[in-house]
């Protein structure tokens, strides 16, 4: 046996090799799912539907990753993404089916275009055998938002969904931001990628470099004219403070002395307790920024694009001055206003390698020029709105008392309209990027859901949402995502019962024919209560302070209805089509 054994070739005991283990192979849902967190998103503002219920599927198992919240109408996504995206810095993500879920987010998707804001839309669409025959909510959604859209692509293979969604997150985010729509078709959603997953966050895209650091000649070519300005006019817009270069702002106007106006988005840039404060420009503005464009000899807009409610007749703005514009977008370089220094990047930057070439410098003189006007629209507008004991409470009251009780400190969301007007005029902001509101597009129905939105994205601060009687209408059911969510957002109507910005209008410039503007309104606080959201109506002046503590204080969200004069007007008032020295005090 022994010698047996001594032949026995030496056996060596191993575990069988495994067989080789194919990857795992996900579905394009999943990897839509997995592109999401894998971008860091943490928010998705939607409504299911037939064409995105793969995607719906697999958010099942990523409801620990990814909160999706259920709004009540797909336009009330795209708002509420807007104010996430307003208040965050990033992109807020919607969620939506093909056919009317995609077209009901038009509105807000044009509305992100115009005012620059951060927005990834994903909407279902057919399964790609099915496209261009008309089936069952199959809807153009590429040709509906190629023009309002940064960037807009159909997904119609799963191995397609980490590449375009890390572009769409990189397009959306980077320069000028914007909104970027993916449609995905159900097939692509259905069918397994071919290759394993893999994510990598996109950096660059050789047809697309938005400028960020501006040329060094430019920059020094800008210095040398506001060193040898005379009358220096800083105006901001919101581009500021998407660069978040409100400390380069400050350092910048407080080196040189120069006085500083905002537009209307560039409200809550600096703040209006700022000495180099001088108000905000535009239709509605105030008295003195307006007036004032028109003495400078040397205007530096920075991160705005001359729009027609800031210019009035643009062929009479600014004429005198030289104008020296710091903008991301090239596009929006001698679009509407002439630069003779133009300055492409951001803002940020652009500052930052100002600081080192402007000359310290001191401008009383000339800033006080402003406040002979600050004086007459104290005492011809102003006063006589805070000070009244008669007729129906004003909306500037209940602004300014709001502004009082919140130290200037919440978070202003409005609609559109003279409430917006008044919110911008009567609030004192004292900290950065509190302002939410709609400016390009002017849409009615934003305030609602972008406050809701915007309280997402900011849970540690007061959001507050002040809106019209015929503005609530339009969005009125995201109540009910307000309630649902349990997100503490505080909602004011200030109810005239009319459509108060196109009434003024009829008032002024068509003989006070008051073409269909007055409304027949149902009762705000019974239909919030309805949703399970506590309100108040407060239609006594004596009762306004007692009305917005409760408001303030309620712990959860709040509708307060305050009754206000029938028909009063916003001033100052540059009407359309004039110059800013044509404005109206009254």
């Amino acid at each position: 046996m022994e010698a047996i054994a001594s032949i026995t070739p030496e056996i060596i005991e191993t575990t069988p090799a495994a067989p080789p283990v194919a990857p795992k192979l996900i579905s394009g849902s999943e990897a839509l799912m997995m592109a999401l967190v894998a971008e860091g998103v943490d928010t998705i503002f939607g409504y299911p539907g037939g064409a995105i219920m793969p995607v719906y599927d697999a958010l099942y198992d990523f409801q620990d990753r990814l909160n999706h919240i259920l709004v009540r109408h797909e336009q009330g996504a795209a708002h509420a993404a807007e104010g996430y995206a307003r208040v965050t810095g990033r992109a807020g993500v919607c969620l939506v089916t093909s056919g009317p879920g995609a077209t009901n987010l038009v509105t807000g998707i044009a509305d992100a275009l115009i005012d620059s804001t951060p927005m990834v839309c994903i909407v279902g669409q057919v399964a790609k055998k099915l496209l261009g025959t008309d089936a069952f909510q199959e809807a153009d959604v590429m040709g509906v938002t190629m023009p309002i859209t940064k960037w807009n692509y159909q997904i119609t293979d799963a191995d397609e969904v980490p590449d375009v969604i890390s572009k769409a997150f990189y397009i959306a985010q980077s320069g000028r931001p914007g909104p970027v729509l993916i449609d995905i078709t159900k097939s692509a959603q259905l069918e397994l990628m071919t290759k394993p997953f893999a994510y990598e966050r996109c950096q660059s895209i050789i047809s697309y470099r938005p400028r960020l650091v501006p040329k060094l000649e430019q920059v020094e070519a800008a210095a040398r004219l506001i060193n040898s300005a005379k009358r220096p006019y800083v105006l901001v817009g919101h581009g500021v403070q998407i660069a978040k270069a409100e400390a380069e702002l400050l350092t910048f106007v407080e080196k040189t002395g120069i006085p500083v106006a905002t537009t209307l988005l560039g409200q809550s840039t600096i703040s209006t307790a700022h000495p180099l404060y001088v108000g905000w420009l535009g239709m509605h503005g105030n008295y003195g920024a307006n007036v004032m464009t028109d003495q400078a000899d040397v205007v530096i807009a920075i991160g705005m694009r001359f729009d027609d409610r800031v210019t009035g007749d643009a062929s009479k703005f600014i004429k005198q001055a030289k104008v020296v514009h710091i903008e991301i977008d090239p596009s929006e370089i001698d679009k509407i206003i002439r630069a003779d220094a133009p300055v492409v990047g951001d803002a940020k930057e652009a500052l930052n390698a100002l600081l080192s070439l402007v000359n310290p410098n001191d401008h009383t003189v000339w800033r006080n020029e402003f406040r002979k006007y600050d004086v007459v629209e104290h005492e011809t507008i102003t006063q006589p709105v805070l000070n009244t004991a008669e007729g129906k409470i004003r909306m500037g009251e209940v602004v300014n008392m709001l502004s009082e009780k919140t130290n200037g400190e919440s978070i202003l969301v409005t609609d559109v309209g003279q409430h917006q007007m008044m919110a911008s005029r009567y609030y004192q902001f004292r900290r950065p990027n509190s302002l939410v509101t709609s400016g390009g597009m002017g849409t009615m129905g934003f305030a609602l859901p972008a406050a809701f939105g915007a309280q997402v994205g900011a849970p540690d601060r007061q959001v507050v949402a002040i809106i019209g009687d015929g503005c609530f209408q339009m969005t009125l059911q995201e109540l009910g995502t307000i309630v649902q969510n349990k997100q503490p957002v505080k909602a004011i109507i200030l109810n005239n019962n009319f459509l108060g910005m196109v009434r003024q209008w009829q008032q002024l410039f068509h003989q006070r024919r008051y073409s269909f503007v007055e409304l027949q309104n149902p009762d705000f606080i019974t239909i919030a209560k309805g949703f399970g959201m506590d309100g108040m109506t407060c239609d006594q002046r004596e009762n306004l302070s007692d009305a917005l503590d409760t408001m303030l204080n309620h712990d959860g969200p709040f509708l307060l209805e305050v009754i206000v004069e029938k028909e009063e007007n916003v001033f100052p008032m540059v009407p359309a089509g004039t110059s800013v020295s044509q404005i109206r005090l009254k």
